[in-house]
């Protein structure tokens, strides 16, 4: 969300959520610098390796959300803890993971008793034409006797 649709939105009386805006572009680079103790150059650096992703104005310049700030102290705290770029990149895309995670489960159907028992037995006679005894077939053989 901009600037310009934030506005939009207040000036209409509309309920801007949280989420909204934390992620609305707000602090020069100038501000971020005071908010964060690093330099410009450490913030454009993060930038160029995708770590961070300020909006731009039309002229150009990089406006940053109180999520970008999150992040940047995070960026921050990691590198004082000595680790490198690569591992940085590891730790955020792990921190962003978990929701990738639920929505995968919410898309995966269940199978129901029906299907998991064709699914079990399936594997109970292929495991024992191979002349192969596993530990699952005399663990589930009990259930299809």
């Amino acid at each position: 969300m901009c600037i310009i649709e934030a506005d939009k939105l207040i000036e209409r009386g509309e309920d801007v959520s949280d989420l909204d805006r934390r992620s609305m572009p707000l602090f020069s680079i100038g501000i971020v610098k005071s908010l964060t103790d690093l330099t410009a150059r450490q913030i454009r650096y993060y930038e160029q390796h995708q770590l961070i992703h300020p909006s731009r104005t039309e002229g150009n310049q990089r406006l940053f959300s109180f999520n970008d700030v999150d992040r940047l102290l995070e960026i921050k705290e990691l590198i004082e803890k000595g680790i490198n770029l690569a591992g940085i990149k590891q730790v955020l895309l792990m921190k962003d993971m978990p929701t990738t995670v639920e929505t995968e489960k919410e898309e995966t159907p269940e199978l129901s008793e029906k299907e998991l028992r064709k699914i079990l037995q399936k594997e109970l006679m292929d495991a024992g034409r191979l002349g192969k005894t596993s530990l699952r077939q005399g663990e589930l053989s009990r259930f299809f006797h």
